[in-house]
């Protein structure tokens, strides 16, 4: 089966072992990959900040870059909606429209596509710790991702997953909410950190790269003891220990 990777914007700048990742796991699975190097941000940042118009061009360029994929998978259920909301951004438009959707029914999270189209539960990964799993906004609420990434995570060998307490509230990412109300944004992420906290777990683990940056990045300042890895990182594992 061949399988076109979404990248997205935050694993290619920050975040490369994600995407090493998502490919290998695909990999191991059986698919053959495909990397369409004109590939570039989805429109996502400008698109939420009211510029529609100005994102368009952005939208576009996604739009032909992965028209000949058969399957579309990212490792980032936020990036995956975003092409989901393409068809209402190009209603009505004759040319647009009906490329728009084409492209919206071909796209997929990572852990959707694995137990959804590849029809997998168990990856044979192998990852010895206590961890506990964030649930993002965007592909809880918006894509409607919820049970895959738990179904993959009970299957890996040597894990234990920790139910997170307040797991439907956000994290305070947001995109450029963090960066517009940076205030509460804190107060937020501050208490996503404490909930990790309180389940004892040495990971948190996620599927949406902003949320595990945004976390991460506080429990690094904090000087707290914890690890954040994407879910890929973890399903890629075939070892007791990454680190």
């Amino acid at each position: 089966m061949k399988v076109t990777l979404f990248a997205t914007c935050l694993v290619d700048m920050f975040q490369s072992n994600v995407g090493k990742a998502t490919v290998e796991l695909l990999e191991h699975l059986g698919c053959e990959i495909e990397f369409p190097e004109s590939q570039t941000c989805c429109g996502q940042p400008s698109y939420n900040s009211g510029y529609v118009k100005e994102t368009k061009e952005a939208m576009k360029r996604m739009i032909e870059t992965f028209k000949d994929a058969e399957y579309i998978v990212s490792p980032s259920g936020s990036c995956a909606y975003m092409f989901q909301e393409y068809p209402h951004v190009f209603k009505g438009d004759p040319v647009w429209e009906p490329k728009a959707k084409e492209l919206a029914e071909k796209t997929y999270e990572l852990t959707q596509f694995i137990v959804e189209v590849l029809k997998v539960e168990d990856v044979g990964a192998t990852f010895e710790g206590r961890v506990t799993y964030h649930t993002s906004c965007h592909m809880t609420r918006l894509l409607g991702v919820k049970e895959p990434p738990i179904t993959l995570l009970k299957n890996v060998k040597g894990l234990h997953l920790t139910d997170l307490p307040g797991k439907e509230q956000c994290c305070g990412f947001g995109g450029t909410f963090s960066v517009k109300m940076a205030q509460i944004s804190e107060q937020m992420v501050d208490e996503k950190v404490r909930h990790v906290e309180e389940t004892g777990a040495e990971y948190l683990i996620g599927a949406d790269a902003g949320c595990l940056m945004n976390i991460g990045g506080r429990i690094g300042r904090q000087g707290k003891p914890i690890k954040v890895l994407h879910i890929a990182e973890v399903l890629n594992s075939r070892k007791s220990e990454i680190f």
